[in-house]
């Protein structure tokens, strides 16, 4: 069989435990139909135009890289608003005030990403952004994703005072008068994202059309997408337009479970490009505003255990009707206490989740009492991790969580388990790049190197190969792509991902300076630096 795309000389990474190195691929019609050594690939090319083969030049491949979780909407408008993550309060203020300066009388300033715990752990106020914006309403959303902070006028728009009783699942923060302090936690977010103008769903496809070429060059072919709705609308638009060039697992909002039951939706339902994930629910907050469900209160507040955001009855129903109409579930669980509570219901539906090709999963799993430890493993649920929130909470662990964080971001310890590891960033929490993810993995370090040689909690690093297998092949299990996707071998889709330097046999710091020099995407380059033309 002709190929119309040949990659030879390169240090091929497989994954495919048949044939783990090769030197070149052939690929056609979207799919790998060889992977071996440089003279049979290239003989395999196709006469004419269209065809390429390229020289790797000796660069490190893997199969294409995806992320197992992130926010794909939130991702992309956050491009185009206030960055509030900053090293201070003040530079957050300076964004808000550069911004409502061009932003027409009474318009919405919106942003994310700013976390108190870097500004001193002092939460700020309503009254500071209406120093800085005192004609616009202004929402910034907490980069944890968990909290929002918010002024006086757009607490007045949502109609929120010191009489608004605290929505289930949310708190809203007070002084010691009672009056709201403008930080609204979990779901009392709600409040104020409800009188938030939301975009028309050209608007939404556009601004992800243009955010798909830079996910493409930080290596990443696939996203399991975690937003709601109005993103699979837009992601929906793109793919109509043949502009949808990432492949995208979507998932179900919790809320939206009786409609696709309804309509007899199944987990797995779509094509190559874009097809139903899970139905996403939350059993806590997180860590930064220490609202993860905890079965013990924080070291700074032993009086908090954090907020159950589902009351577990809710989360345990859901479940068996989902799993039983052929939807499988990712809940999110990062206390201890939640997890446990999401192990159980997971246990509970066992017999159901059997005939699930999609596997349930929980999302984070950042913190478990060692009895739970081996529980994602014994019942078949895929470990949704993130490796970089290790690295960037672990302050912030030891200082909440205090001994408890031995068992906290334990990647390893859910391997040896015999859980699959399925890896992401939880962009934008985390950057979008895997490659620091990876290091992170592999570490246990910071880029500046702390907290020292052998990382935090060096028991939990994993082998590079582990890291890798957790964003490629532990992704696909997890969406019920293996048969297609997270290896290099013939039949597979060709997708792969090119780096500049092998990441397998340099230092594992290093692994931070290593640069993606092409993505492929279904057999065709969607990005390539100029070293690849």
């Amino acid at each position: 069989m002709d190929a119309d795309l040949v990659l030879f000389n390169g240090k091929v990474y497989t994954l495919d435990p048949g044939r783990p190195r090769v030197t070149a691929l052939a690929m056609r019609d979207g799919k790998i139909i060889f992977a071996g050594d440089d003279s049979t690939a290239r003989a395999m090319l196709a006469a004419g135009p269209g065809a390429e083969a390229v020289d790797l030049k000796g660069s490190c491949a893997l199969p294409g890289l995806t992320d197992a979780h992130l926010h794909f909407e939130w991702l992309s408008l956050g491009w185009q608003r206030v960055n509030a993550e900053t090293p201070s309060l003040d530079e957050a203020l300076a964004r808000v005030a550069e911004r409502a300066a061009r932003t027409p009388e009474g318009g919405w300033v919106l942003g994310y990403g700013w976390n108190h715990n870097a500004w001193g752990e002092q939460l700020p106020s309503a009254a500071d952004l209406d120093r800085v914006a005192p004609g616009h309403p202004v929402s910034l959303g907490a980069k944890s994703g968990h909290a929002l902070w918010v002024n006086t006028r757009a607490l007045a728009l949502a109609g929120i005072s010191a009489q608004t009783a605290d929505p289930p699942g949310g708190r809203i923060v007070r002084d010691a008068a009672g009056r709201p302090t403008g930080i609204l936690l979990e779901d009392a977010q709600q409040l104020v994202e409800a009188v938030i103008p939301t975009p028309a769903p050209d608007e939404l496809a556009e601004a992800m059309r243009q955010a798909i070429p830079i996910v493409q060059r930080a290596g990443l072919t696939g996203v399991h997408d975690m937003d709601g709705p109005q993103a699979f609308v837009a992601e929906q638009i793109l793919h109509e337009r043949g502009e949808l060039t990432l492949r995208i697992v979507k998932s179900i909002p919790l809320d939206h479970l009786d409609e696709a039951i309804g309509l007899g939706l199944r987990s797995g339902f779509g094509d190559d490009w874009l097809r139903l994930g899970h139905i996403k629910m939350f059993a806590d907050g997180a860590l930064g505003p220490q609202t993860a469900l905890m079965l013990q209160g924080y070291e700074t507040a032993r009086g908090n255990t954090g907020i159950a955001t589902t009351p577990i009855e809710k989360i345990n129903a859901a479940v068996h009707r989902a799993n039983a109409a052929g939807l499988a579930c990712a809940i999110h669980a990062i206390g201890d206490r939640a997890n446990r509570q999401v192990l159980d219901v997971f246990e509970e539906v066992l017999p159901l989740a059997g005939r699930l090709r999609m596997r349930n999963r929980i999302e984070h799993v950042q913190l478990l009492d060692p009895a739970d430890q081996p529980r994602l493993g014994k019942l078949g649920v895929v470990a949704s991790m993130q490796p970089s929130h290790a690295t960037s909470d672990m302050l912030m662990a030891d200082r909440h969580w205090g001994p408890r964080s031995a068992g906290a971001y334990a990647l390893k310890t859910q391997l040896n388990h015999g859980a699959v590891l399925a890896l992401g960033s939880d962009c934008p929490v985390e950057a979008i790049q895997p490659l620091p993810g990876i290091h992170a993995a592999v570490t246990r370090r910071r880029a500046d190197g702390s907290p020292g040689p052998q990382g935090w909690y060096p028991e939990q690093r994993l082998s590079v190969e582990e890291a890798v297998r957790g964003f490629t092949w532990g992704a696909a299990y997890a969406a019920g792509l293996e048969d297609r996707l997270g290896t290099l071998a013939p039949g597979k889709l060709a997708d792969v991902t090119i780096l500049d330097q092998d990441i397998f046999a340099i230092e594992p710091m290093e692994i931070l300076k290593v640069q993606v020099l092409g993505t492929v995407v279904g057999g065709k380059f969607v990005w390539r630096a100029a070293a690849l033309a």
